[in-house]
């Protein structure tokens, strides 16, 4: 009961930060404003959003090729089929909670493949950490690159929020105290170990612990790590032209240059690592973004940019929820046919 409440509330939390991106940007609308982006929903050329599902399926068979990769270098050979609809149940899952997608997956990989939770788990932390190193190397080139255009934007919504959380956390005593607590945990730790690997709870975490770190290394014994660095940058190049494609869907927006595409790229990753699947945030950040290279124009807001966002952000959670909702139904089917070998059905 508990847990459910509490799930509950993490669901309604992210979704209430969401909703209050959304109020943030409309509530100093016009109605003309409003009746203007109602307008440009109306004139948008849906085909190409066709091209961006195929476009943003194909990212995920990439990412399902790498983690492959990943699972092998700890011994495990699972089915293509059965890594691709757990990354996708995942993928479903992370739009209600954060986080479960990545319990989600794992899990379903121990059903199906009899690969220990563990195990998987610490290859999905190695892939999100290498995803993320990626990414501060795509900020960092968008920035040298585009440093007049949006150096003003980055300073304002990044930089400088991140600056005061450091002042606060550097006036205050909390930081020192957190510091302080591990310091003794790990003394604790050190200390009483023999005697606490007595008790179940205490040898479970030690071989979560120990599952992690073998993920974590699987980067390091990649067998091609070439061909991981290709399939790496397939993805983003995938997530580029997810994005790329829906800017013709405007005819304002329909002669995109690369590095805008590329900044609304980087930006929105930022918002969804802030908020929940980018709910709310990932239009605000697109017009944002495209207001600093005038596209379509130099308003504020930018009424087209803000249409154009919440039809790129719907095309890639439609893109999730189709493809998790297949996944679900399509999983425990094609796990009930019998074994090529012995000719049984799996339990």
């Amino acid at each position: 009961m508990k847990k459910n409440l509490f799930t509950a509330l993490k669901l309604i939390l992210f979704l209430g930060i969401g909703f209050f991106f959304i109020w943030i940007f409309v509530k100093d609308l016009t109605d003309e404003q409003k009746h203007q982006i109602f307008k440009s929903f109306s004139a948008a050329n849906y085909w190409w959003l066709i091209l961006c599902f195929v476009i943003g399926l194909l990212s995920h068979v990439f990412r399902t090729i790498r983690w492959n990769m990943l699972i092998n270098t700890i011994g495990y050979q699972p089915k293509f089929k059965n890594t691709f609809l757990s990354l996708m149940i995942g993928y479903f899952a992370n739009l209600a909670i954060p986080r479960l997608g990545e319990i989600s997956r794992c899990t379903i990989l121990t059903k199906y493949e009899k690969i220990p939770f563990e195990k998987s788990f610490g290859t999905v932390i190695a892939e999100r950490a290498f995803d993320f190193l990626t990414f501060l190397v795509l900020f960092f080139v968008n920035l040298i690159f585009q440093y007049k255009t949006i150096s003003g934007y980055v300073n304002e919504k990044i930089t400088l929020p991140l600056k005061s959380k450091f002042e606060f956390f550097g006036k205050g005593y909390l930081l020192y105290a957190f510091i302080f607590c591990v310091i003794c945990f790990t003394i604790f730790i050190w200390i009483y170990h023999k005697r606490l690997l007595k008790y179940r709870f205490y040898q479970k975490i030690l071989a979560i612990l120990k599952g992690f770190l073998e993920g974590l290394k699987s980067l390091a014994k990649v067998k091609n790590p070439f061909m991981f660095m290709v399939y790496t940058v397939l993805i983003w190049m995938m997530y580029y032209l997810m994005s790329y494609v829906c800017f013709y869907s405007f005819v304002e927006t329909s002669n995109p240059g690369f590095y805008s595409v590329f900044s609304v790229l980087v930006m929105c990753t930022i918002g969804i690592m802030v908020v929940q699947g980018g709910i709310g945030i990932y239009p605000v950040i697109v017009a944002e973004t495209l207001t600093q290279y005038s596209i379509p124009d130099a308003r504020v807001p930018n009424i087209t940019g803000f249409a154009l966002g919440w039809l790129i952000w719907g095309a890639q959670t439609f893109i999730i929820i189709l493809a998790g909702i297949v996944s679900l139904i399509m999983l425990p089917i094609i796990n009930n046919k019998p074994d090529d070998k012995t000719g049984k059905h799996p339990k």
